[in-house]
């Protein structure tokens, strides 16, 4: 039987994912790697499915590629991963439970919202056995600005997390009070920022005023919105808010 590395929980309409590996620091070999892209290909198909919280095992998120393995296997699938997670409609935010090299800062970088403690650290470990981190670079310059890659610890200033918490309770009360707003807001208007936030910046001033034009519109006369106002001048919960 295939030893289980990617652990699935859900819960109120969140979906934890956890790189469950720690004896190899949740390195991403090919059979992680599998998991989790199953694994996220579920999660965001999936109707019930409100938001996506991805952490590790252990007190390292990720430590990059797994070394024993040498083949082009496995970072053959982080395309398709990183993909799968920067065009995803649904919110994707990563619980950064330790240290993250490699890959692992490749994974933050690809999420909508990423949370470490300040004890955590950020680096390009690759380099030093011969590669380059060349998939990585691809979403983590979207977000930070490449002068300040070689200073990957300050990761909360140049833009890779979201947020830097003193210790694990915080950690996780940040990505519980992120994971209640998204749940509040309407799922319709959440996949229509989450596009917008991803094709805005490739567009002019003009295409893009013009085409957030369009969306505004269509959004402004849909159900959802019917439903969401009505809610807020009735003073009642809208019924996609599942919050206690």
């Amino acid at each position: 039987m295939t030893d289980v590395l990617v652990g699935v929980q859900h819960r109120d309409g969140v979906r934890t994912l956890t790189l469950d590996s720690p004896a190899n620091r949740n390195a991403l070999s090919a059979r992680l790697l599998a998991q989790l892209e199953e694994a996220l290909r579920d999660a965001t198909s999936d109707a019930d499915v409100r938001a996506v919280v991805l952490t590790g095992a252990g007190t390292v998120f990720c430590s990059g590629a797994d070394l024993s393995e040498r083949g082009a296997a496995a970072p053959s699938r982080m395309p398709a991963i990183l993909t799968s997670m920067v065009e995803s409609a649904v919110p994707i935010v990563v619980r950064v439970n330790g240290h993250a090299r490699a890959g692992g800062i490749g994974l933050i970088a690809a999420a909508d919202m990423a949370v470490a403690m300040d004890a955590s650290t950020f680096a390009f470990t690759e380099v030093r056995v011969g590669v380059a981190p060349a998939m990585i670079l691809v979403p983590a310059l979207r977000v930070v600005d490449r002068r300040f890659l070689a200073r990957a610890t300050e990761a909360a200033a140049v833009g890779l997390l979201s947020a830097v918490v003193d210790d694990e309770a915080a950690l996780d009360a940040w990505v519980a009070d992120q994971t209640t707003a998204i749940l509040q807001a309407a799922p319709g208007a959440v996949r229509a920022t989450k596009e917008l936030l991803r094709s805005l910046p490739a567009l002019g001033w003009a295409d893009g005023l013009a085409g957030a034009a369009a969306t505004s519109a269509e959004l402004f006369a849909g159900a959802e919105a019917a439903e969401g106002m009505d809610a807020f001048l009735q003073k009642r919960r809208p019924p996609w808010d599942t919050t206690a």
